[in-house]
């Protein structure tokens, strides 16, 4: 995920008795994104007559009121401008959208002067203590979820499987790179894999450093070069959705039939399956769904069509618990579920996934029933939506996507449909 974001540093704007103020003005960060914006002030003033407003600086050899040099001053700006970048990083890391809250709630516990007094007893923490006081720390500000913590809990197993006496001193160039051997050779991880482990481990480090449990900052530089292709989007065709409906489920297995309903509303609304799960009646009106994401936050509205309708309206007079919408089970065992209920319908298509262990190719071919997930409807819908030719900018209102980017991938697709399609022509 990528939150595209502007940083500007400007002087606030003041009056008094209607005149502008010009001397010893406050400094501001101000930070846009995804169409939200948020304001810092930072700790020093200066005079509008000192600050260089294309520059966005205080004009070299200058002080303000205080006496501060102009380079302290702007040494303070460029670790603001540090920090909220680092925290961006940790919220693309988890692939998720901060409010402004969430933004303010971090940046202000990382900007917090430390109690003098806890100096002794942060060197007295063990480095494992200090994990565990990220994963909360950051577990609470961020609003982790369950899946969040047991990623940063098994990162915490391997570490230990590492090296159960490792220190911070230990995450030199030559560490970082054992331990990336470690996860790649002894825990045969993929190199994507390896990669977010890395990814986990300098945002711990980055959080730990700004702390003051270490001044170890190898870690910075640290740019691991791993062979690491784009996976497969896995979606189903327009065909193969119609394969999945018209399949007679058998009698025994009719706990299939809600599997299927569900996972069809994902594909014809694009919706996640947090959202599809957290859905109330009270979201339902007249001809569209709005929700609030719950991994972005995003406040979307959706138009029903007639599949998405159907759906609802088999279920309309179906109680169910927290007076949910639909019959939406665990997201594992909807998984589950979906990949029986796949090779039942014969999904079979070959799907060649190519991947790297370290600097070995593998290529596997495994039929599409296999691979299916709940995330598979949401990229249904936006493959088939852009291929219906529905234009980007209107299916990303839809899904939330604020990221050209990341669409790219599914338009990509959409083309080779099409054009497969106008091959069609040739049979005439």
């Amino acid at each position: 995920m990528n939150i595209k974001r502007n940083i500007i540093f400007a002087l606030e704007a003041r009056k008094k008795n209607g005149v502008a103020i010009t001397e010893n003005v406050p400094i501001r960060m101000r930070v846009n994104y995804s169409g939200q914006r948020i304001e810092f002030t930072m700790p020093y003033r200066i005079d509008v007559a000192k600050w260089d407003a294309a520059k966005q600086r205080v004009k070299n050899g200058c002080t303000n009121k205080l006496k501060v040099s102009a380079s302290e001053i702007n040494a303070e700006l460029t670790r603001s401008y540090t920090l909220i970048q680092d925290i961006f990083k940790e919220f693309e890391l988890q692939e998720l959208m901060p409010t402004t809250e969430q933004l303010k709630d971090v940046y202000t516990s990382r900007t917090k002067v430390e109690d003098p007094k806890s100096e002794e007893l942060i060197h007295q923490k063990t480095f494992w203590e200090i994990y565990d006081e990220f994963t909360e720390e950051n577990g609470k500000l961020s609003n982790w979820t369950k899946a969040t913590f047991e990623k940063f809990a098994a990162q915490r197993n391997h570490l230990q499987g590492f090296n159960p006496n490792i220190s911070f001193d230990d995450f030199t160039e030559e560490g970082l790179n054992d331990y990336m051997d470690f996860l790649g050779n002894k825990l045969e991880m993929r190199n994507s894999t390896v990669l977010k482990q890395i990814g986990f481990l300098k945002w711990f480090l980055r959080w730990s450093m700004k702390k003051g449990f270490h001044q170890n900052a190898a870690y910075e530089t640290f740019k691991p070069k791993l062979k690491k292709p784009d996976k497969p989007i896995i979606f189903l065709t327009r065909k193969e959705q119609e394969q999945l409906r018209d399949y007679q489920i058998p009698d025994s297995k009719q706990y299939l039939e809600r599997v299927r309903d569900v996972f069809a509303f994902c594909c014809f609304t694009g919706l996640r399956y947090s959202d599809v799960y957290n859905l109330r009646r009270s979201d339902i009106k007249d001809d569209h769904i709005e929700i609030t994401t719950i991994k972005t936050t995003d406040h979307l509205k959706i138009e029903l069509n007639k599949h998405s309708r159907s759906i609802l309206d088999k279920y309309k007079d179906v109680p169910f618990k927290d007076d949910k919408v639909l019959p939406v089970i665990s997201n594992q065992k909807m998984n589950d579920y979906l990949k029986e209920l796949g090779e039942l319908a014969e999904i079979n298509e070959p799907v060649r996934e190519t991947y790297y262990k370290g600097n070995e190719r593998i290529d596997e071919v495994t039929p599409k029933y296999a691979l299916l997930s709940t995330h598979a409807g949401r990229k249904t819908f936006i493959c088939n939506a852009l291929a219906l030719g529905i234009p980007a900018p209107v299916v990303m209102k839809w899904t939330g996507h604020s990221d050209y980017k990341a669409m790219k991938p599914y338009i990509d697709i959409a083309d080779d449909i099409r054009a497969n399609a106008m091959n069609k022509f040739n049979q005439l």
